[in-house]
């Protein structure tokens, strides 16, 4: 089919006319539709479609393209005539489909139709040996759609990088290498890392005489400032981050990148 014709679609840029989108629909249909459309599955005849996000389809959605999986037909918005189509149909999600279907938000007859041959795809935090070469695509790409000097990772950058959980997942991966590549030169460093993505403990430890970066020095000064909160709040984390003027969850988050545990403020 490499010849044949292919279509991908986000569905969640399209929640709310995705009908419109897979469909088609006639002149008149709706207002604003001054004339006919052809949809994706139509322009896929003979091919093949890419569901993206197939999760956030609509019940009423789902129900449209189970017809068109069990029958090949589609029927466009505000017409009486269905059409004949021949497709190959690829679906993803990020999001739990069997947790959806007890929900009650995803047809079950539909998650049985497209889950045919399953492939799973481990989320970026599962496989951390894959980031280098993402980082060089990405690298690549931003630069040359940018008119950037080439731009290389610090390996202490990529120990970093690697060591992260991701939970934007490859996006998140994107975006922060496009902003270190936006904010630096050449070279990509340290200094060059979202505050979030930062993890002190993989700092290199000190030896007497050696002179701290300035992110190493604040954090040093920053873990000493909260580790005496701390324990003028006799480990209270709360009051601790009253005290601080941050939000509990900004506290914890910053204990964990900074090394504190209990038995460094419980004396």
């Amino acid at each position: 089919m490499r010849n044949r014709p292919h279509h991908r679609t986000v569905l969640a840029d399209f929640q709310h006319t995705a009908l419109q989108e897979l469909f088609g629909y006639e002149r008149g249909a709706f207002t604003g539709a001054i004339q006919s459309k052809r949809g994706l599955f139509e322009l896929a005849h003979q091919g093949t479609i890419f569901l993206d996000e197939v999760a956030e389809l609509s019940l009423a959605a789902q129900a449209k393209v189970l017809r068109v999986l069990q029958s090949g037909e589609i029927q466009k918005v505000g017409s009486e005539k269905h059409l004949q189509v021949s497709i190959r149909v690829i679906t993803a999600t990020h999001k739990d489909l069997k947790a959806a279907v007890a929900q009650g938000t995803f047809r079950q007859d539909l998650y049985y139709r497209i889950n045919v041959f399953p492939i799973h795809m481990p989320a970026l935090r599962e496989r951390p040996e894959d980031i280098p070469q993402f980082c060089q695509h990405f690298l690549k790409s931003i630069c040359e759609k940018n008119g950037f000097r080439k731009r290389e990772l610090d390996p202490s950058v990529l120990q970093h990088l690697q060591a992260y959980s991701w939970p934007g997942n490859i996006r998140e991966l994107q975006n922060v290498i496009e902003r270190m590549a936006i904010v630096s030169e050449d070279l990509i460093r340290l200094s060059c890392l979202p505050d979030e993505i930062y993890d002190p403990r993989l700092a290199p430890p000190s030896h007497p005489g050696a002179r701290l970066s300035l992110r190493q020095a604040r954090d040093q000064a920053e873990r000493q400032y909260i580790l005496e909160n701390l324990r003028l709040a006799k480990g209270n984390i709360t009051q601790a981050a009253k005290s601080l003027d941050i939000e509990r969850t900004y506290l914890h988050r910053r204990m964990g990148q900074l090394g504190i545990q209990k038995k460094d403020y419980f004396v």
